[in-house]
């Protein structure tokens, strides 16, 4: 129901849609085809969303997790009778290519799921209630041969079952009595039209994808994932996740699969993250196993370049987000009719950051694309092109105020962050330069590369504080500013960084020891919890600092706040621990395994770089 607890839920992807599963059997979440389609179940925000669910009848104690290597969950319910399991995948079809890239290529946008009994006899209540339209619209149900059909608004869903079903007030509710050794199985496939309706699959049919989604998965994993340092386990889930909130037709990374999970319950900070931003997919790409998928990194670079390119040659910004497959206009509207997860509203689709400016984007665009350029040979003409003028574009622009990497919906200001990425964009510019045939313009890079670095050494440092500030001749903190060691600008154990470190977690900490992003004012009402991202960062830059006993210490600290799946929000409230907002989070997936890595490379004293999966 709208009111459980968000680590309750279980994430679900084809690399295309996702879904959410809650502990209690009952999908609560389900966009499909797309990350971003208006949810036919979306019980996650208001109890009249629509839900499918299949649970005990009665008490029963709930034991889960993911299959080895794959997104395929698996729920074990025991009650005194007896024990049933349930798998449920969204499935993603074969992936055939010898490196694992076509995970979610041919996806058929099913959701599979199987019961089947493994002890004793287990009463069950089936509930399936289709709404969609974020539940606008009650579905007309119709019997058909091998299935039930669902009608509503502008899409149509056959659910396969040879399970024979009344049809009532637009659902079913039925119980269902499951004994040793019985099994049955479910498909709901969704179809854009009357005209394309799919043909309802038979028990043995939807078996078989079963079974081809998680050898896809599988594949995927030992193609990706080689990671062998300390916390592996969490580490590569981490990669899965990330890759489950990848968009395979574009290969953008939306933030969230979600849309309005709360920064403060009751609060207005709801915001929808299922599109992809510029800096979270950068991170990805830099951070994770992107590094070692040329095709992938190729395919989202690529993307960026089809969506961006007019823009920047015609002397305007780039956008900071983008629809997942590059659509632009991303305005904001309230879902009135939902009340939100817990009373949070308002409950919102689009996100107008879309408008906003923020030019630390290019920083983390172009420090991408460096780490990733011996992957990137064949990058086309526009492509180029669209990386030096994005170059061009933070030299112009570097001194002008924006959002933040926050997105602070005030005035702009001068963030200091901001002006470090644009460093690093130039930076990064100077070292692709020959790769990008931009040679000539490497003298005025360097010339604006340097006096950014002078404006951030003489403006963004406050002595009084002993820290680097939030914004130029500020007197608040910022935990962004742990990222000056991690993009180069200063080492890990120079005085002021050790110094903007301690004053961090002096001062931006809960009671807990987690990160708070900032306690500035930022022109919103209400207040939001400690943020994972900032959290991990504070273990990675105390590694970097050669403190590797202390990284540890709040390495830990962070991964507990994990669901019993591995999988985190984006925060965590400073008085209950609850996970708060979108999840799962990219963000602090993002987070686990750069601290991760850094910790290991400073135990290990080895260079610091990044693993090479496989090529």
């Amino acid at each position: 129901m709208a009111h459980h607890p968000i680590g309750d839920y279980a994430l679900l992807s084809n690399c295309h849609g996702a879904a959410l599963v809650h502990r209690t059997g009952s999908v609560d979440w389900l966009c499909m085809p797309r990350f971003d389609s208006p949810a036919v179940f979306s019980r996650l925000l208001d109890e009249k969303g629509g839900h499918w669910t299949i649970r005990p009848v009665g008490d029963f104690e709930a034991r889960r997790r993911y299959i080895d290597g794959t997104m395929t969950l698996q729920t074990t319910f025991s009650t005194s009778e007896g024990d049933v399991v349930i798998r449920d995948t969204l499935a993603t079809g074969p992936n055939r290519e010898a490196h694992g890239h076509e995970l979610g290529a041919f996806a058929p946008h099913a959701l599979l799921r199987e019961v089947r009994c493994t002890r004793g006899r287990v009463p069950l209540f089936l509930g399936y209630e289709p709404r969609p339209e974020y539940g606008l619209i009650a579905s007309l149900l119709y019997p058909v041969d091998g299935g039930i059909l669902a009608r509503g608004g502008a899409s149509n869903w056959m659910l396969s079952t040879d399970l024979g079903c009344d049809i009532e007030s637009h659902g079913i509710h039925r119980r269902l009595v499951m004994r040793a050794g019985q099994s049955r199985r479910f498909c709901l496939q969704y179809a854009s039209s009357i005209d394309d309706l799919p043909q309802p699959w038979s028990q043995e049919e939807i078996d078989d994808e079963f079974v081809t989604t998680e050898k896809a998965w599988r594949h995927w994993s030992k193609m990706h994932q080689s990671y062998d340092g300390p916390w592996k386990e969490l580490v590569h889930r981490s990669g899965r996740v990330l890759q489950a909130l990848t968009y395979f037709p574009t290969g953008a990374v939306i933030a969230a699969p979600t849309t309005s999970l709360p920064e403060e319950v009751g609060g207005l900070r709801n915001w929808d993250y299922r599109y992809t931003w510029v800096r979270d997919a950068s991170f990805t790409l830099d951070a994770l196993w992107v590094a070692a998928c040329p095709d992938e990194a190729y395919k989202f670079i690529d993307y960026l370049a089809h969506t961006s390119l007019t823009k920047l040659e015609s002397g305007r910004h780039m956008q900071i987000v983008y629809g997942i497959a590059g659509e632009h206009d991303l305005s904001e509207r309230t879902l009135q009719h939902l009340s939100g997860w817990r009373d949070s509203s308002p409950v919102r689709v689009g996100n107008d950051a879309w408008n906003q400016i923020q030019t630390d984007v290019y920083g983390e665009l172009l420090a991408a694309v460096d780490r990733l350029r011996d992957y990137l040979r064949e990058l086309a003409p526009q492509t180029r092109r669209f990386l030096v003028e994005s170059a061009e574009c933070t030299a112009r622009c570097w001194t002008r105020p924006d959002q933040s990497i926050w997105e602070i919906r005030d005035e702009p200001r001068h963030y200091l962050y901001s002006k470090l990425m644009c460093w690093v964009a130039l930076d990064r510019a100077i070292s692709l330069a020959d790769f990008l045939d931009a040679g000539e313009r490497v003298e005025r890079w360097r010339s604006i590369r340097a006096r950014i670095r002078k404006t951030i050494l003489d403006q963004g440092w406050n002595d009084e504080l002993g820290a680097f500030t939030q914004t130029l001749d500020g007197d608040c903190l910022d935990a962004a500013n742990l990222v000056i060691p991690m993009v180069g600008f200063l080492p890990g154990d120079h005085p002021r960084v050790v110094s903007t470190i301690d004053a961090i977690e002096e001062h931006l900490t809960d009671s807990r020891g987690l990160v708070y992003r900032y306690l500035a004012n930022d022109g919103l009402p209400g207040d939001e919890g400690t943020f994972l991202l900032c959290t991990f960062w504070l273990a990675q830059a105390r590694a970097m600092a050669g403190q590797t006993e202390r990284a540890r210490q709040i390495f830990e600290r962070a991964i507990s706040y994990s669901n019993d799946l591995g999988l985190f929000s984006e925060e965590v409230h400073p008085d209950s621990g609850e996970l708060l907002g979108n999840f799962p989070q990219a963000f602090s997936h993002i987070g686990l395994v750069t601290a991760a890595w850094a910790i290991h490379q400073a135990e290990s004293s080895a260079p610091a770089s990044y693993p090479t999966l496989h090529q």
